[in-house]
């Protein structure tokens, strides 16, 4: 009889554990993505159109990873620029990148940069540096031909699914739409 008694607790403790495993499955990844930098190598740099797709291509991002159920978390310009000490810092210093993130609860922190090496076609490049430990998980580097913003949009759902595929593997890019 007393063997019967204590039976139920095994399956109380699996339950619990199973209960702490999906609490892991459903947890939210949390990403900061940084404004993008213009290093513009033509002989007219920074030109206005330059300006604006750059500034474009965070909110196209975020929308992209939103979709693919990633938390967005907001960094204010005035503390990136607080942390940034110049052109290129935080790309190249992933430990003051990280620290940024961390400051606003963010797992991952991306940052990046449109290169503009030509007037026919610019590169948008990422570094997803994850938090905890400030360790680079990504260099990633999409091409987009012209300044069209067709073209940057394709560049930046190219980008959502290399930084998908080193996170949670969860993003479906829009199909391509049929030519007519």
């Amino acid at each position: 009889m007393n063997s019967k008694k204590y039976l139920w607790i095994p399956r109380v403790v699996s339950s619990f554990i199973l209960c702490l495993m999906s609490i892991g499955v459903f947890a939210e990844t949390k990403i900061a993505i940084l404004d993008f930098e213009l290093k513009d190598l033509t002989l007219a740099p920074r030109i206005p159109a330059e300006i604006k797709r750059t500034a474009s291509i965070k909110p196209l991002l975020e929308a992209e990873l939103k979709k693919a159920g990633y938390v967005i978390i907001s960094i204010d310009p005035k503390s990136q620029e607080n942390a940034d000490s110049g052109f290129g810092y935080l790309f190249d210093h992933n430990d003051i990148a990280a620290n940024l993130g961390k400051q606003f609860g963010a797992d991952y922190v991306l940052v990046g940069r449109l290169h503009k090496p030509s007037f026919l076609f610019a590169y948008l490049m990422g570094h997803l540096i994850r938090v905890s430990d400030a360790k680079l998980i990504g260099d990633y580097v999409s091409e987009a031909k012209g300044p069209n913003q067709k073209l940057t949009v394709k560049a930046v759902e190219s980008l959502t699914v290399k930084i998908d595929n080193a996170l949670d593997n969860r993003y479906s890019p829009p199909a391509k739409q049929m030519q007519k």
